[in-house]
């Protein structure tokens, strides 16, 4: 049985949602991309990865040890972009994408912000709205992208941060823990007597 930690999610300890933090599962996020991206859509892989790849955090998702899906998440004044989430065809179940988008949802909450936006597909956007709660940003134009054939719709949705959202008044200790794992003392954390 895997074990579960404060920065994934285990379902019928088959899938499980983690924070990005070594380099094999960022390798892992980029296949799923690699896939979904360029493989399905044709998108060139200039677009696919950019350099936003090392200003983001990353999240992939797991049926055991197999990566199934990613996504990224980047970070702004006031609000996170949620971005490059796909999905495995085999893998594009309702339950695991609503899963999987709500450990982001909660990361992002953790982290004190109130609004995550997305850019969706045309044909995406309603799964967008009606499974995972986004409205359409107002006075927002679609953005067109290359190798697309329609603009994406700008998506935002607001989160409700926890009590124990990281901010400034937060213990030192846990500003220095690993992304998503803030309720875990590190190894180099020294033990008080």
């Amino acid at each position: 049985m895997q074990e579960t930690t404060p920065y994934s999610f285990n379902h019928d300890n088959s899938i499980r949602v983690e924070i990005v933090t070594t380099p094999e599962q960022l390798l892992h996020a980029y296949a799923i991309r690699a896939i979904c991206f360029m493989e399905e859509t044709g998108m060139p892989a200039r677009q696919a990865y950019d350099g936003n790849d090392y200003q983001a955090t990353h999240v992939v998702v797991y049926a055991g040890d197999e990566p199934i899906g990613a996504a990224r998440i980047r970070w702004f004044k006031d609000f996170a972009k949620m971005e490059r989430t796909s999905f495995r065809k085999a893998w594009r179940d309702p339950r695991i994408i609503k899963r999987a988008a709500e450990f982001i949802f909660e990361h992002i909450a953790r982290k004190g912000y109130r609004h995550v936006i997305t850019h969706a597909n045309p044909k995406l956007a309603r799964l967008w709205r009606t499974m995972l709660g986004f409205k359409h940003a107002s006075g927002k134009k679609p953005l067109l992208f290359e190798a697309h054939e329609a603009p994406y719709i700008e998506l935002i949705k607001e989160l409700i941060p926890p009590s124990d959202a990281i901010s400034v008044e937060t213990d030192a200790a846990v500003l220095t823990r690993i992304e998503g794992s803030w309720d875990t003392p590190s190894k180099f954390e020294a033990i008080e007597p």
